[in-house]
């Protein structure tokens, strides 16, 4: 949510953050909400000074007040009806046109329209020479346990079926994420629901703007689309001293997305699913802080690539590209021999105050009496199904096979790998 102090004194700050993100200038018009809000509240604490007066006089005049004074009480009690009424309109007004505007972004933010402005800051490893033509995921994973057919019977397209070791190989490597994530970089492992409410998807901002990338429920609760929304809410609407800041978590947890607006795009394979699993990481942290955490974060997630032998590169995201919650974004790309390219495997994003003033979450100061809105920041620690594919494809071998990266071994039982059906 954008401060609105911040706006009254800036707007032309606020217009030129719009802007970077190709949105039309829109200051004016909150600020004429606002001003009219304000005035309006002016009105009425004055029509109520009035009123607390007459209600004197009346006591005053013993029960017999003078057709004057019985005559200005009337009307001064449709005025403060007829305001109030306003009142609510214009604050309904307001509060349904904050929520639509997103984060005011990084001011080192590359400026472009798109992805192809987003810049490389760094890779690590080097692309695999095969010596022979190596296979996408998809048709390399049919002889190994990936049924695409199966699952499309049961759910539709963008659902798949693993089968024994390619079930095993996914369990694997959510396990394997979430102790490095608990066990060296200091995350706690929650546990959380599945489904949520209106309110914890406002809080991190996929509500309003953003309902027709989600699935909704009969009941009304929602299929979280990661499990960056109950783990942010964890802390919405408390107060946190300042000492047990930074709070660090992690969940593994089905992902549930329409992918509206996808339509041609990935349609073969794994790599854009209605269904998927996701290790997520969660930090809340003090404003300070919150810029050394971002780069802590995406260190976490590089972590699990570099431990599976695969090389990525880091880029941070274009005005244009970047997400609505989000004030920066370093997107982690992986490379997909199969494809030729680099491809999303997770983005880490610092939230700024943006999430915090949509859920009220703030720190109380060790020295200061006054409470501040705390930062969030959220990144995947990985998109599970997106590794395994990475897996496949850059430890594939001639005859079909897959090496398992050492790493994974110890959550395999030892194998070391796996082999097509005959």
């Amino acid at each position: 949510m954008i401060d609105l102090r911040w706006l009254r004194e800036h707007p032309d700050a606020f217009d030129r953050a719009l802007a970077r993100r190709g949105a039309p200038p829109a200051a004016a018009a909150v600020l004429e909400l606002d001003a009219g809000r304000r005035a309006l509240e002016t009105r009425l604490q004055e029509d109520q000074a009035t009123r607390n007066r007459l209600s004197r006089e009346i006591g005053q005049q013993k029960g017999r007040p003078t057709p004057e004074t019985l005559a200005e009480m009337t009307a001064l009690k449709e005025r403060v009806k007829a305001g109030e009424e306003s009142l609510r309109e214009l604050q309904a007004r307001l509060d349904a046109l904050l929520p639509t505007f997103a984060n005011v972004l990084a001011d080192d933010v590359p400026d472009g329209p798109d992805e192809s402005h987003n810049r490389e800051l760094r890779r690590w490893g080097s692309p695999r020479n095969f010596s022979f033509d190596p296979l996408p995921h998809d048709e390399l994973g049919a002889r190994l346990g990936m049924d695409f057919a199966r699952a499309a019977r049961l759910s539709g397209s963008r659902f798949v079926t693993l089968w024994g070791q390619l079930a095993q190989l996914e369990r694997a490597l959510a396990q394997f994420m979430l102790d490095l994530q608990t066990r060296e970089h200091g995350y706690t492992e929650i546990a959380v629901p599945y489904l949520v409410r209106d309110e914890a998807l406002f809080g991190t901002g996929q509500l309003p703007k953003f309902g027709e990338d989600l699935f909704r429920t009969t009941t009304g609760h929602w299929l979280i689309p990661t499990a960056e929304v109950p783990l942010t809410n964890l802390v919405a609407g408390e107060i946190l001293d300042e000492g047990r800041l930074p709070l660090r978590f992690t969940a593994c947890t089905p992902c549930f997305r329409s992918e509206a607006g996808a339509a041609g795009k990935d349609t073969r394979g794994m790599i854009r699913q209605h269904q998927f699993t996701k290790v997520e990481l969660v930090s809340v942290t003090t404003p300070e802080q919150s810029e050394a955490e971002h780069e802590r974060m995406a260190g976490c997630a590089e972590a699990v690539l570099q431990r599976l032998g695969l090389p990525y590169r880091v880029v941070v995201l274009s005005s244009g590209d970047t997400g609505f919650a989000a004030r920066k974004t370093y997107d982690i790309e992986v490379w997909l021999p199969g494809q030729g390219a680099y491809r999303e495997i997770s983005s880490c994003s610092n939230c700024g105050d943006f999430q915090a003033r949509r859920m009220n979450s703030r720190f109380r100061p060790a020295d200061d009496k006054r409470t501040r809105f705390v930062h969030t920041l959220n990144g995947s620690g990985l998109a599970v199904g997106r590794t395994l594919i990475a897996v496949l494809e850059n430890h594939q071998e001639a005859d079909g096979s897959v090496t398992v990266p050492e790493a994974l071994r110890p959550y395999l039982h030892g194998r070391e790998r796996l082999e097509p059906a005959a």
